[in-house]
């Protein structure tokens, strides 16, 4: 089985038709897969009529999927119609598993176990002390064997969430926080570990989780907030990567221009100087009684940065991710309404700026996504 790089831009998240011949077999596998992921109760005649495909083209598909472990039979279907009962097929959820890694946090690695529903079944950790460089590379690869040797059934892929631009090769270009330059992490896993490694930058992983395991409907951006600030976005079904895989790197977006138009680029104005958790913790703690005056603004500065891109790109859903007790209630509430103040009704009137459902683990269950649709073509 080959893996397709999350990558390729544009290619959308979950096959919706069938596809020309040369690309069939593959596409209509996931197909099946896809249709199966998301509705239970079907049997192959079903899947036919779901699908569009032949009922001899879902049979065979069918038969090598369960033979791979992906599917399984249930049984046959209670049915009042004359004839043989229909047998009712689902995903083999405990046929394989995915190893998830999780690097974006501030002093603590992440892994887990999980299955092809994205259930964790172990997890494991790993103080990053402080490393940077190899030190950090070293301590990566470690928690990567540990967790890889936690799995009880057929390893999937492993698929990684790290800090910082990370192309379609799984290459981090660049990690300051890891004091990373250049670290083809793909490649160094793949070869460490003998499986399929796929590695995301960490938002577009959260981003995928929210929409693959979360409450997402549509287009979606996510803002994850943590040492950093960084987002995802899915527009049309696919991950938008950027023309140097850095879309979504709103952190570093100045939004503090009252100075005037001609004020130079100052680190110390961007939305992470405002948003990332320890500036924000920080004024919190020097605010006393002025807490809520301090989220406010916090809100407003996320707010003004999010409504050209809510604007431009007609968005549906806002998702944040971070520390509810930081991002949930006032700092949310005066984005929302900054994003209306500064775009048309037509563009933010049924704007959604709500809270992640999934809550600390939504990069875990980012990496499984990677996973799902790098090795399988579904999410």
């Amino acid at each position: 089985m080959t893996t397709t790089p999350l990558a390729s831009p544009g290619r959308l998240l979950r096959p919706m038709a069938k596809v020309l011949p040369e690309h069939a077999r593959r596409h209509n596998r996931a197909l099946v897969l896809q249709t199966l992921l998301r509705t239970e109760g079907l049997s192959r005649a079903d899947l036919a009529r779901e699908t569009g495909l032949t009922r001899a083209t879902v049979s065979d598909l069918v038969g090598e999927l369960i033979g791979e472990r992906f599917v399984r039979e249930l049984g046959q279907r209670e049915d009042s119609r004359p004839g043989k009962p229909a047998t009712l097929l689902e995903i083999d959820r405990g046929g394989h598993q995915i190893v998830g890694l999780d690097l974006s946090g501030h002093d603590l690695l992440r892994g887990a176990v999980l299955d092809l529903d994205g259930s964790i079944l172990a997890r494991e950790q790993l103080p990053l002390e402080g490393s940077t460089g190899e030190e950090a590379l070293a301590k990566v690869t470690l928690l990567a064997e540990r967790t890889l040797a936690r799995t009880t059934a057929p390893v999937l892929g492993v698929g990684v969430g790290s800090p910082g631009v990370v192309n379609l090769e799984g290459t981090v270009q660049t990690a300051p926080n890891l004091g990373w330059t250049r670290v083809p992490l793909q490649d160094l896993l793949a070869q460490r570990l003998g499986v399929p490694v796929i590695v995301s930058n960490d938002a577009n992983a959260a981003a995928l989780a929210e929409h693959g395991f979360g409450q997402a409907e549509g287009d979606l951006m996510l803002i994850k907030i943590g040492n950093g600030v960084g987002s995802g976005l899915i527009v049309s079904g696919a991950l938008v990567h950027g023309r140097r895989f850095a879309a979504g790197e709103i952190g570093q977006v100045m939004v503090g221009t009252d100075g005037g138009l001609d004020v130079e680029y100052d680190r110390g104005k961007t939305v992470e100087s405002w948003l990332s958790v320890p500036s924000l913790t920080g004024r919190l703690e020097t605010a006393g009684a002025l807490r809520d005056d301090v989220l406010r603004r916090a809100g407003q500065r996320l707010g003004v940065a999010l409504a050209p891109v809510v604007g431009a790109l007609n968005l549906g859903e806002v998702v944040l991710s971070g520390p509810e007790e930081l991002l949930d209630g006032v700092l949310a509430e005066a984005a929302l309404e900054t994003i209306r103040r500064r775009t048309m009704t037509d563009s933010s009137g049924d704007l959604l700026l709500r809270m992640t459902t999934l809550g600390d683990d939504i990069v875990l269950l980012g990496a499984a996504v990677l996973v799902l649709s790098g090795r399988l073509g579904v999410s």
